[in-house]
């Protein structure tokens, strides 16, 4: 039986990059970090340690600052879709390169009661999500979010659920229902990435409230229901994306039994359960985009906690 050298790619993972807009007094500032991964004629790197197809991960890393300046940030996607396309068009080794981007979120200060120039504040774990693979001469874009947390003190329910000799949850018709969603959704395949969609940011803060707004406007008979709702809003918002993938842990909220100590708990005391909790996955698609779905594989190539 022969051993053979199975898929393989390298990159460098989590550049770190700050850019500073500083055009005018008002400062405008970008906080990302990059990875990048190329796919190619690398095997003889790994059978013989011969180098010379190989681009050097520090060269990559170099590329990610030089592009910051002399390309721009003008969004998240704007630079992926940049990155990806120098590597895997310029560089005659790779024909597949994948560019990961997440963006910390800054809010402009307040001082002295008026948004500040240059001060700013992190006050959010919210983390904005791209990752695009450029191959086979097509661009696929994903952008998304990680770490929404959201809430509701009511307005959710849980019952009717199937019961066995193991099961010792009592059904509720009113509970806290808590989430933190990660969520990527997948450009149609005529999104260029730079040209056809104006507003990277616009499109994203659009997506965010309508996933916000679904989740609170909904009265929610369980997780599932509510993000099937919250995917099949995005695609009646926004005709341009073509499937949308959430995956949200439920951080269960448990009311705590006061009547030890002679008091009543309607609702108002809970003990907040880090672990284990029940984590919902789904995807939610146009039917049209079925005939995509081999195309678009790469889209979803190592991407991980999704379908």
């Amino acid at each position: 039986m022969a051993i053979v050298l199975g898929d393989n790619q390298y990159g460098k993972a989590e550049t770190h990059v700050v850019r500073v807009v500083r055009d005018t007094a008002r400062h405008e500032i970008r906080d990302l970090v990059v990875s990048s991964a190329l796919r190619g004629s690398f095997d003889d790197a790994h059978l013989t340690g011969n180098q010379s197809a190989v681009l050097p991960t520090d060269t990559q890393k170099n590329t990610v600052f030089a592009f910051a300046k002399q390309v721009g940030i003008s969004s998240p996607e704007q630079l992926a879709v940049a990155l990806a396309r120098h590597f895997a068009d310029d560089v005659d080794t790779v024909s597949s390169a994948r560019v990961t981007v997440e963006e910390h979120l800054w809010e402009r200060a307040v001082v002295d009661g008026a948004p500040h120039d240059h001060t700013f504040v992190q006050s959010s774990q919210e983390v904005r999500t791209v990752a695009v693979t450029v191959e086979g001469g097509r661009t696929h874009v994903l952008s998304g979010l990680t770490g929404l947390v959201l809430l509701k003190s009511t307005g959710s329910e849980f019952s009717g659920f199937l019961v066995d000799e193991y099961t010792t949850l009592a059904p509720t018709t009113d509970r806290v229902m808590a989430t933190s969603v990660s969520a990527r959704w997948r450009w149609s395949s005529g999104f260029s990435g730079t040209d056809d969609l104006a507003d990277h940011d616009h499109a994203y803060g659009e997506v965010r409230d309508v996933l916000v707004s679904r989740f609170g406007a909904l009265h929610s008979l369980a997780l599932q229901q509510t993000l099937w709702e919250m995917g099949r809003s995005v695609l009646e918002t926004r005709e341009d994306i073509a499937e949308i993938r959430l995956s949200a842990p439920n951080r269960h909220h448990f009311p705590v039994d006061l009547t030890p100590f002679g008091l009543d708990n309607a609702g108002e005391v809970f003990w907040a359960a880090d672990r284990p909790y029940g984590l919902i996955e789904v995807e939610v698609r146009r039917d049209e985009a079925d005939a995509d779905r081999d195309a678009s594989g790469p889209a979803w190539r190592a991407v991980p906690g999704f379908l």
